[in-house]
């Protein structure tokens, strides 16, 4: 109880006894800048940071920022996501339990600023001071070298371990080339050469506009617009569900143009591909990316899922 009362206290956006109109507006603006689901992560994560250094030490301040602060931040990252044969945690601390160790300490340092910077919300949020002479701290202690060395550190060992991101933002233009030779293998069957039309097209969509494979698939066919007598595309009108990075769904347009140099990554070719592929009865109405059943038939009521199976 008492460490909610803590939480609470520290974590409020504007003082209570401000009731004006104008207040209650900012307020609004501040609480909506991450979705619930992200606050209850956060407030998970810094429980758990309170009670792991409380237990080591019943006189250490929660609140208190010092010198000392970025080595309790590490400490506590190095509890969560260590290896349990050396006698840490190795377990995830926040929602999704697919995270691997490095995603866990990135939310635990997103959580982590979002718990300093309420407690001292006139300190500077991008840079971390310590003076050895005083001993004053400015800032805030995850953006210290400590931390960032350490948070290194961590990627370079998910590196090393082969572990690789999941999203399609993440492949480089040599990844686009391998893919693309993949899915366009002549050798493969039929039926398997026309998922992999789909399969490409929609990659490379998620790749150029730097979506999700669980957002681009949910393109229609009317959020297409190509530009009459000039060779190039643009996607206009692309209304998402809720992303990321757009919690309430806003309206996106992208505009791509035709790559002649390196027509692999050309999306007007995957368009051309997908209108070959889908034929000239199609109706140019419903979702773009469509199922290819086991017999290489076009499943018109059954759009892709995810990354297309």
């Amino acid at each position: 109880e008492h460490l909610d009362g803590l939480m609470t206290s520290c974590l409020e956006d504007f003082p209570d006894d401000d009731m004006s109109e104008l207040a209650d507006y900012t307020a609004g603006i501040a609480w909506g800048s991450i979705t619930d689901r992200t606050r209850d992560g956060h407030a998970r994560i810094i429980k758990a940071y309170i009670v792991f250094h409380t237990q080591r030490n019943t006189e250490w301040d929660a609140t208190a920022v010092t010198h000392q602060t970025p080595y309790d931040i590490r400490a506590f990252i190095t509890q969560k996501c260590g290896e349990k044969g050396k006698g840490y945690e190795g377990k995830q601390i926040c929602i999704s339990q697919a995270l691997n160790q490095f995603s866990t300490a990135v939310s635990t340092c997103a959580a982590l600023s979002y718990w300093y910077r309420h407690c001292r919300p006139n300190e500077s949020v991008t840079e971390w001071r310590c003076d050895e002479g005083t001993g004053a701290c400015c800032g805030l202690p995850t953006r210290a070298r400590a931390v960032s060395e350490f948070m290194i550190g961590l990627e370079k060992m998910k590196a090393r371990s082969g572990k690789v991101s999941q999203s399609a933002r993440a492949l480089l233009c040599e990844d686009m080339h391998h893919l693309n030779g993949y899915c366009m293998n002549a050798t493969h069957l039929p039926e398997e050469q026309r998922w992999g039309v789909v399969r490409y097209a929609a990659y490379l969509f998620a790749w150029l506009m730097l979506l999700r494979i669980e957002e681009v698939v949910t393109l229609k066919f009317a959020s297409v617009e190509v530009i009459p007598g000039e060779h190039r595309c643009q996607i206009t009108k692309i209304r998402l569900k809720t992303r990321k990075s757009a919690q309430t769904g806003v309206l996106h347009t992208w505009r791509l143009w035709a790559n002649d140099a390196d027509p692999q990554l050309c999306p007007v070719q995957a368009l051309i591909c997908l209108a070959c592929l889908y034929g000239p009865q199609m109706p140019l109405k419903g979702p773009l990316f469509l199922q290819i059943g086991k017999f290489g038939d076009i499943l018109h009521d059954q759009p892709v899922v995810g990354a297309g199976g």
